[in-house]
């Protein structure tokens, strides 16, 4: 009798431990990183990230936009916020990373120095911080998401890399067309390399522009004045419907049945 009891509580404890009583255990997460083309800003600015949460099955799945303006794709890293990720994320997780609009700028300016090198290669260069006041070790833009993707993959997580979205065209758009973007060329090269998915949000946003003029684009998605690089509310719920139509087009990428079903 008290060898049943005992064997009777063993299988209470090991069935009512947090995973079984808390079903959000066994719910993936998608963790979206990216810049202020993907998160709510001021003046109007607004991120696909917010917008594209309902466009997934939330009782399926839960969504965490991570994305942080200004940043680029080695500051994300180097502040902190990327090991936050990792330290919350879960085998079964998907990551979405957009990175790309704020790479192109100094390495060691006063200001932000949020720039890294050029291309996709293994180049480096030590630096003196002016904001951290420490010196640091820049890499290239493709090296920072070649990181993204192999602190992911370690952790049982799903990494897709997101071409940047592309800025207010200056000229007709042709059909089929991508904007002339290095960050766009190399974000999928390092996906190919990588065989990882990629979603080219680039491309499926400018084919939206394809039949529209450049001043009625600017108009309709862009916020007003001499930006050109954020979307305002229309630009951005357009932008994270071509990111819902790039993940149903990616092969080989379960996140796809956790989108609601197209309406008709």
């Amino acid at each position: 009798m008290r060898a049943f009891i005992t064997i009777a509580a063993l299988m209470l404890l090991t069935t009512s431990g947090p995973a079984a009583d808390d079903p959000a255990a066994k719910v993936p997460t998608l963790l979206i990183v990216g810049d202020s083309t993907v998160k709510n800003g001021t003046k109007g600015q607004r991120g696909w990230g917010d917008p594209v949460i309902a466009l997934f099955d939330k009782t399926r799945i839960k969504i965490e936009n991570h994305a942080i303006g200004g940043r680029s794709s080695r500051t994300f890293i180097t502040e902190g916020r990327w090991d936050k990720i990792l330290a919350a994320g879960k085998p079964g997780d998907f990551v979405l990373i957009q990175m790309g609009h704020n790479d192109g700028g100094p390495l060691d300016d006063a200001a932000r120095a949020r720039g890294s090198i050029r291309g996709t290669g293994e180049e480096t260069k030590e630096i003196d911080n002016p904001i951290t006041k420490k010196k640091e070790v820049v890499h290239t833009y493709g090296w920072y998401l070649r990181k993204y993707v192999a602190d992911a993959r370690a952790k049982g997580m799903t990494p897709i890399l997101v071409s940047p979205i592309p800025h207010c065209p200056r000229e007709q758009v042709q059909k089929g067309a991508v904007e002339r973007s290095n960050y766009v060329v190399w974000s999928e090269e390092v996906a190919k390399a990588e065989k990882v998915p990629f979603l080219h949000l680039n491309r499926l946003v400018m084919s939206r522009y394809a039949e529209m003029t450049p001043a009625d684009v600017k108009a309709k998605y862009f916020t007003p004045g001499t930006d050109n690089t954020h979307t305002n509310p229309a630009g951005a719920e357009l932008n994270a419907k071509c990111v819902a139509e790039g993940v149903r087009e990616l092969k080989d990428c379960i996140l796809k049945d956790y989108l609601l079903s197209e309406k008709k």
